[in-house]
């Protein structure tokens, strides 16, 4: 069971941060509403939460998710792959310090973003892409073996339909895996029974399973049918203005 969530809300510079995607400028405002929202959704599903405040220097700070790898036995603080990112680690180290005795970190040269981090029990996926390389990946299996996980690497870097891993892959619990059409074959994810996400609705592979529910962005009736004709509990929340940014739901929280 899941206690706690570390989020921060966007700051007043938001508009400012990375994004590849052409979907307009987000409305601070309208963004606020949808993180309170999202808030809201963790809460109901049994979190407490430790709510940071926005920090102007950093646009992508909303964006938490990038930051750390938290595991029940441990915490690795990432080394974001995005220059822009990596001064966000900081203020994250202090909010998770009162959460674990100790904090390991990637080091220089790797580079990982939490966003590449699929954990499926204990089976781990690590997305190489352009944010998370081969050295960062190798630190952070490492660090995962001796933690008793099983760590599997999947490169995305052809992918240019989605920035991390997880922007095509979520482990809804279980054996059960949701998958962009793109990486339904891979044969990382053999023997998980896989729910391959239409093409036209692929932003909803970024789903987040808390507590016995499943946090699924809205807009995307066919993937909700599917998913309640499987007996799954959605909580479906309006995620416009973070997609204008590149960010889903699961980036949202640690």
């Amino acid at each position: 069971m899941f206690r706690h969530a570390i989020v921060r809300r966007p700051g007043a510079t938001f508009a400012q941060g990375l994004t590849r995607v052409e979907l307009g400028p987000p409305r601070l405002e309208r963004a606020l509403e949808q993180h309170r929202a999202y808030c809201d959704a963790l809460r109901t599903c049994g979190l407490e939460l430790t709510v940071l405040p926005p920090d102007e220097a950093f646009p992508d700070g909303t964006f938490v998710e990038d930051t750390a790898i938290l595991l029940p036995e441990g915490a690795m603080l990432t080394r974001p792959g995005a220059a822009s990112r990596i001064g966000e680690v900081a203020s994250i180290r202090v909010a998770l310090a009162p959460h674990y005795a100790a904090l390991a970190q990637i080091a220089a040269p790797g580079s990982v973003d939490g966003g590449d981090i699929c954990e499926a029990g204990t089976q781990v996926f690590i997305g190489l892409s352009h944010r998370t390389n081969e050295a960062g990946a190798e630190q952070l299996a490492r660090w995962l073996h001796g933690h008793g996980y099983t760590a599997t690497t999947v490169d995305v870097r052809q992918l240019d339909s989605i920035l991390h891993l997880k922007s095509g892959l979520s482990f809804l619990g279980g054996r059960r895996l949701l998958l962009i059409e793109e990486l339904a074959a891979h044969p990382a994810f053999a023997g998980f029974d896989r729910v391959v996400v239409e093409r036209d609705e692929a932003y909803a592979a970024n789903a987040i399973e808390v507590n016995g529910r499943i946090l699924v962005a809205a807009g995307h009736p066919k993937l909700e049918a599917r998913l309640r004709a499987l007996g799954c509990e959605l909580v479906v929340l309006d995620m416009s203005e973070f997609a204008k940014m590149d960010g889903g739901l699961s980036c949202l929280s640690l």
